[in-house]
């Protein structure tokens, strides 16, 4: 039979543990990256302005959509963001200050940070079978050789280093690409297309090459010298193919966001 100090103890000990569970959990909880300080506002100007500036100290929101920001903060396509369709409508300055020992992993780690302690953003993942696209090497086999990656870099269009640089109008786009992996490739072709391109090349080297295309899907008519190709045939020049194919995407799915952040 336990006496009263059996009892005393056993709930001492009880309430220590869960006050150091809880310490713990505060610190996991603060552990997350964030921003050395911070300011967002609902932007209601109405400007068609938009952008983002950032450098090692600082970044700057201006008249960002909210949808937007989700898909920095978690590093996703736009088409990966549901919820809210009012999230596409809603515009964000943020101002904020990184700390000095930044690392670059963490600069959409703190974005999220933000968007969860001022937005109240609660999000879940999912995986959805989406149509899109696989990179294959096509069966004529792949027409490019690989680039040294350590060999000097010269300059295209003002970048230096493993790049992919777009120039052109609506209709007719040129892509020089300086040490690009296939990888990259299937990237950029997903921004243009806003449909999942899976890398399955098996090619895992880096290239230089260029491509010109069209934006409309359409392929000249004979004879009209003036007209790019579309960008399917465009990336067969490269010995590769665009091949339709459902692929799993992982879906970042908003379970509750507020229109109006908490005070700064």
């Amino acid at each position: 039979m336990w006496n009263f100090s059996g009892w005393v103890r056993v709930i001492a000990f009880v309430a220590i543990a869960l006050l150091s569970a809880a310490a713990v959990f505060g610190q996991e909880q603060d552990a997350r990256p964030a921003y050395e300080v911070a300011s967002i506002k609902l932007n209601t100007s109405g400007s068609a302005n938009q952008g983002v500036q950032q450098d090692k100290a600082q970044i700057l929101f201006t008249g960002v959509p909210l949808k937007r920001l989700i898909q920095r903060a978690y590093k996703v396509y736009s088409f990966q963001v549901t919820g809210p369709a009012w999230m596409e409508d809603a515009y964000y300055d943020i101002s904020a200050k990184y700390p000095p020992d930044l690392k670059d992993e963490d600069r959409p780690l703190m974005l999220r940070t933000l968007l969860e302690d001022r937005l109240k953003l609660a999000v879940h993942r999912e995986s959805k079978q989406m149509q899109g696209y696989e990179l294959v090497v096509a069966k004529g086999g792949f027409k490019l050789k690989p680039i040294d990656p350590g060999e000097p870099v010269t300059p295209s269009l003002g970048s230096v280093g493993p790049s992919l640089n777009l120039e052109g109008g609506f209709r007719k786009t040129t892509l020089f690409a300086k040490k690009a992996s296939m990888a990259s490739l299937a990237d950029l072709v997903t921004r243009i297309r806003d449909e999942m391109v899976a890398d399955r090349t098996g090619l895992t080297g880096v290239y230089d090459f260029e491509l010109h295309w069209n934006n409309d899907d359409q392929n000249p008519a004979p004879g009209d010298s003036d007209s790019f190709p579309s960008l399917f045939t465009a990336i067969q020049s490269l010995g590769l193919r665009l091949q339709p194919q459902k692929v799993p995407v992982e879906m970042i799915v908003v379970d509750h966001v507020e229109r109006v952040p908490t005070e700064n």
